[in-house]
């Protein structure tokens, strides 16, 4: 059979380029819509070692980490695969936000400028590299009698299929589905295009799952119908039949007036993915979409009754999927996972090199801290335990890659400092130190800062970016610390009710667009949603209630009460997540009479 070469395609030795294989364990940061028995039950069959029951699974991370660490549990398990890749268009981290009753487009973040610079860095032999490593792991996680759609457009869909023939075999090829639309502009130059491509293929050539499809026909003469097989459109009048799907879709796009429309420009509409859905597997089957965007096939899956795993680079994807579910009545329970410290762990090995002694882990602890502290802006000093750099008079500590700033953390930083003081040319010349870190402790702003104060410290905390793992963003200088937002909130307590109130949240400006900033006219209009875990116990966010805004409702209710079944103390769990798609969470402990 031909084949389609690419700059990359082989090594040295003349051997195809493999994906990335690393295996990373996943982090549960957050259970959605799961009932205190359910969690009480899930978390007893855990500490017993006995399997869990099965949550849906809504990931937020890279797919070059994330299908390889998918694959030691469901190689061979997934049923149906869609994916919409990157197209080349430059809309494909883009989404829109409403501030006030105005849009405005919020710009890809720096970690997603990096995936499409790494997708599209060398043109279409890069692209290409990068969908072959994609689909070979898709090929290990399908199940033997599985499918896989690939939506494309008129980019790259023939480079695509020269691929996918290479990977699956072009015995398995099924169907070059085209779909039709109607938005958008014409063209005087050119036929306006107005379809997409979708490849679909099985994993086996003869043998896979396939329901077929129904879909209204008006060509009646056409297909020789007899009287009896005619129906009546109640609302045009029309007469149509009922007849098999063929391989030309006329399915509306999701235009700027539809109820569907979350903000994304490559949003797809849920009919599509029904179609799919339907067609390719069964109520329970296993559905997987690694692109998944604004969240519609997540959406379609959970309302089909099948099992989905869900995952994106973008963290606002992840944040408007999370919403669209929990629009489903009776959604079944989920979880949020990332790769969080490991991928760190991975990055910080393969950058400042591995090896297990005491010298070797010395060594790339101090190459990592002060690399951390020149893309600050900071100058290393030396002979402290807690300090590690000095920039414009403020101390600099920065954080470990595997673990979280704590209040602890900043205990020993604060008396360290305080020692510090008039002892030499390292001494910091201000009362400031600046606490640079991947993670914080839910309490950190409030109690570290309140106890850094009394001992006459000021304590800044910035979050060290992902950005710093990519090269290229760390050559053109596209690095960026921004100040921790702060979350203030009054708890009334009254008998076994306590009320949750948000009174204010301030976001660093310098995190922000600047139209964005001129359109806010209260603090309130920062938040785009938020949820409550009213007895969080140190391990998991457990979403027990939850209030966010909509295309159809912009109102956000900024209290809660909720009432205990038994008296204790329990620690209430505030998550606020701002129109960008960033988290920021508050510990509030309570005692209940």
């Amino acid at each position: 059979m031909a084949e389609l070469i690419w700059e990359g395609k082989y090594d040295k030795e003349g051997q195809k380029t493999k994906p990335l294989r690393i295996v990373l364990p996943f982090q549960t940061v957050e259970t959605v819509n799961e009932s205190t028995e359910d969690r009480r039950r899930q978390r007893s069959l855990f500490e017993q070692g006995k399997p869990t029951d099965w949550r849906n699974r809504l990931i937020w991370g890279d797919k070059k980490y994330v299908l390889p660490s998918l694959l030691e549990e469901f190689a061979g398990k997934v049923n149906l695969i869609y994916i919409d890749p990157p197209f080349a268009t430059g809309d494909d981290f883009s989404f829109t936000v409403t501030v006030n009753g105005e849009e405005f487009t919020k710009e890809p973040s720096i970690l997603e400028v990096k995936a499409y610079r790494d997708t599209w860095g060398r043109g279409i032999d890069s692209w290409l590299q990068w969908f072959y490593e994609t689909v070979v792991l898709l090929y290990e996680l399908l199940a033997d009698n599985g499918s896989i759609y690939v939506h494309l457009d008129w980019h790259v869909g023939h480079y695509a299929k020269c691929v996918m023939d290479e990977v699956f075999g072009y015995e398995c090829f099924q169907n070059e589905i085209i779909w039709f639309y109607k938005t958008g502009g014409a063209s005087r130059e050119r036929w306006a295009r107005k379809h997409d491509v979708i490849l679909f293929y099985s994993k086996s050539p003869t043998e896979w799952v396939f329901n077929p499809q129904m879909e209204r026909s008006y060509m009646m003469h056409v297909y020789g119908f007899k009287k009896s097989d005619f129906r009546i459109d109640e609302e045009t009048g029309l007469q149509y039949s009922m007849v098999y799907c063929r391989d030309v879709w006329d399915i509306p796009s999701v235009g700027s007036a539809t109820s569907e429309r979350v903000g994304f420009p490559t949003q797809k509409p849920e009919a599509l993915l029904e179609r799919i859905i339907k067609a390719s597997s069964n109520e329970g089957d296993l559905v997987l979409d690694c692109f998944v965007g604004s969240g519609t096939t997540a959406v379609v899956a959970e309302k089909l009754g099948r099992r989905w795993i869900a995952a994106d680079l973008s963290r606002f994807a992840i944040h408007i999927t999370r919403k669209r579910l929990l629009q489903i009545p009776n959604v079944r329970p989920f979880i949020v996972q990332n790769l969080g410290k490991y991928e760190r762990q991975v990055w910080q090995i393969g950058e400042f090199g591995d090896g297990d002694t005491a010298e070797a882990i010395a060594k790339r602890q101090k190459a990592y801290t002060e690399f951390i502290l020149k893309l600050y802006g900071a100058r290393p000093v030396y002979g402290y335990t807690w300090l590690h750099g000095i920039k414009a008079g403020r101390m600099v500590h920065v954080g470990s890659v595997d673990a979280p700033i704590t209040v602890a953390d900043v205990t020993n930083i604060i008396a360290e400092f305080k020692k510090a003081i008039g002892t030499g040319k390292d001494a910091p010349t201000t009362n400031g130190v600046d606490i640079l870190g991947w993670e914080f402790a839910f309490e950190i702003n409030e109690v570290a800062k309140q106890q850094a104060a009394a001992a006459n410290v000021n304590v800044r905390f910035l979050r060290i970016p992902r950005d710093v793992m990519d090269k290229r963003a760390v050559e053109q200088g596209d690095i960026y610390f921004f100040e921790l937002a702060a979350l203030s909130v009054d708890v009334q307590v009254k008998g076994r009710t306590v009320t949750v109130k948000l009174t204010d949240f301030v976001i660093p400006p310098d995190d922000v667009p600047e139209d964005v900033r001129r359109a806010v006219k209260h603090w309130s209009q920062w938040i785009d949603y938020w949820a409550v875990d009213w007895n969080y116990q140190g391990d998991t966010f457990h979403n027990e209630w939850q209030a966010f805004r909509t295309r159809q409702n912009r109102d956000l209710p900024l209290q809660v009460s909720h009432t205990y079944e038994q008296s204790g103390n329990y620690t209430i769990l505030i998550k606020v997540i701002d129109i960008l798609g960033n988290d920021t969470t508050k510990a509030v402990k309570v005692s209940i009479g």
